[in-house]
């Protein structure tokens, strides 16, 4: 059972509309910066940002992400990819039967990852599955997502090919000719991006405007107390209290036609 809740503020599906986490004690906290990165040995934390089957991204502000204490530092030029990484925590696609609520944090066993690229930056992918799924026990590394669940992968692919294109931007690379890499160079990536946020959010590294303002991290320039970070949200109007309307332009669907 997690430890940490949510709370929505304002209305979805409108720029105002915000999801802030608590911890165990009720106070607001920075997923970014204050969930420890490993929920137990070799699992690891997740915060749900887009859940399946939904369109709506949310955006790291203070702080919702899906990799906490990660991140892909735009200043490092992958060796791999050959690219610098895209600003952002790392991302993690959770296979496993159960679709999960925006906010909600999940343990997760680490499977494999993906090189994308997107628009010249280094955009990992990093597939795993929720340890409290019935299947969890089966997969282990990314063989066994092959094996249990063929063409899942291939479709992986396609979907984080093409997925931009209906807003006019180009198709997405991948290094290592789109083939996914396993549990063991998934772990260093994570290991690495850690290291990255480490030196970001204790300020050895610009971070060019993304907020560090953390309640966990000692050795952090950054670090706030809990009355500070609850001003924040006290600032901002309150939850939505009636059904609200998907707006057109959101609720979409598009078709494009392979090449």
């Amino acid at each position: 059972m997690s430890s940490f809740s949510s709370e929505e503020r304002a209305a979805p599906f409108t720029l105002e509309y915000r999801v802030f986490l608590k911890n165990e004690k009720g106070q607001y906290i920075s997923p970014f910066h204050d969930i420890p990165i490993y929920a137990d040995k070799d699992v690891f934390h997740m915060v749900v940002e887009v859940p399946r089957w939904s369109n709506a991204k949310m955006e790291v502000m203070f702080h919702l992400s899906q990799g906490d204490l990660t991140w892909e530092d735009p200043g490092h030029n992958d060796k791999h990819t050959g690219c610098c990484g895209d600003n952002d925590p790392i991302d993690v696609c959770e296979i496993g039967s159960k679709v999960c609520a925006r906010g909600e944090i999940i343990r997760v066993k680490v499977l494999g990852i993906l090189a994308m690229i997107d628009e010249g930056e280094t955009d990992w992918k990093v597939i795993a599955i929720n340890m409290d799924d019935p299947d969890a026990a089966n997969y282990n590394d990314i063989s066994d997502v092959e094996r249990l669940k063929p063409g899942y992968l291939e479709a992986t692919v396609d979907w984080f090919r093409r997925y931009k294109v209906p807003d006019g931007k180009p198709e997405n690379e991948f290094a290592f000719n789109a083939e996914f890499k396993d549990k063991a160079f998934a772990v260093d990536i994570i290991k690495s991006t850690h290291d990255y946020w480490k030196a970001l959010v204790t300020k050895k590294t610009d971070g060019k405007g993304i907020s560090c303002m953390n309640t966990t991290v000692s050795e952090s320039p950054f670090k706030c107390d809990p009355d500070a970070a609850k001003a924040i949200v006290d600032a901002l109007p309150p939850p939505c209290e009636s059904a609200c309307t998907v707006p057109t332009d959101v609720d979409k669907w598009f078709h494009h036609q392979k090449n």
